[in-house]
């Protein structure tokens, strides 16, 4: 089983139109029917509007406590609210409360509570689902606005969609990771066999695609580079490629700047399934072609 992790450095460089579109072409070619799929940006996971799947089961996310006072006990001295280092707690008409949002699950107003009114309790951050697409089962999740421990969900669906992938013999598990370089990344590139970073020729594009390179680098994953909507500004791409080679990275195709891509997002499609001859469907065609030769054969240079 093999697992491959689109990256970005970035949001809004085209990282989900560009999985989108590698689910249907795998759903073709030698992975038909082997495919497997897991959109690990909990925090604004969007492959399904694309690919518009039927959910099979959803599951609740406890992610962390947070401090809750009885009423009943407390004794209004606030010793909690002068030990709270996050200002979760106040007073609010004669009675302390807790703000679940500020509260950082720390405890220290449980043992600093004289009357012991104050417990914690586990906190539901989100939801982490399962659902079937038409190129095969995607594993996703959602995190509430506001919370923390993205990672741990994102490990969390990707160890989900990893099990399922060995218990039906599954050659590959397609994932959509989160931009950036952060936990959630992190936890993305996490037992990946590769890695795919999508920029875009722009000064934060390269700047934020060095950063994630470095991140990827330093847990030994290799790393291939598209760049999308190269032709908006040619010596910007030209400038990635010539860092990618300067600096051992494959710089394995760009995409032209299309609005079919815009048009099949709108219509809930992948572009290689709307319109299979558009410019932008052509190119991923060919860089989903290079792509599953350094997968098959991880020593092999894609022509470029």
């Amino acid at each position: 089983m093999k697992q491959l992790v689109i990256l970005s450095g970035k949001g809004g460089t085209g990282k989900t139109s560009v999985t989108a579109a590698f689910a249907h072409l795998a759903s073709q070619g030698p992975f038909a029917d082997r495919i497997l799929l897991a959109d690990a940006d909990v925090d604004a996971a969007n492959l399904e509007l694309v690919l518009q799947p039927r959910r099979l089961d959803t599951r609740p996310f406890s992610g962390g406590q947070v401090a809750v006072i009885d009423a009943d006990i407390c004794m209004t001295c606030g010793d909690c609210e002068s030990v709270c280092r996050f200002d979760a707690i106040a007073e609010m008409d004669g009675r302390f409360v807790v703000d679940p949002i500020a509260c950082d699950g720390c405890a220290a107003c449980v043992y600093q509570c004289p009357a012991e009114g104050i417990h914690m309790e586990e906190q539901t951050v989100g939801e982490v689902a399962v659902s079937e697409s038409r190129y095969g089962p995607l594993h996703h999740a959602h995190l509430y606005p506001g919370q923390e421990n993205s990672g741990k969900l994102v490990t969390q669906v990707k160890e989900r969609a990893r099990q399922q992938a060995l218990d039906e013999s599954r050659q590959l598990v397609l994932v959509d990771g989160p931009p950036g370089i952060g936990c959630p990344v992190i936890a993305a590139v996490s037992g990946a066999d590769l890695a795919l970073l999508v920029t875009e020729p722009t000064v934060s594009g390269i700047h934020d695609l060095r950063r994630a390179l470095q991140t990827v680098q330093h847990f030994g994953v290799p790393a291939l580079v598209c760049i999308n909507k190269a032709d908006v500004y040619p010596k910007g791409a030209q400038d990635i490629e010539a860092d990618c080679l300067a600096n051992g990275i494959n710089a394995i195709g760009q995409i032209p700047f299309d609005l079919s891509i815009a048009s099949a997002m709108v219509a809930g499609e992948a572009v290689t399934a709307y319109r299979p001859d558009a410019p932008a469907s052509l190119a991923l065609t060919a860089l989903w072609e290079r792509v599953v030769t350094c997968l098959i054969a991880p020593d092999a240079t894609p022509d470029t």
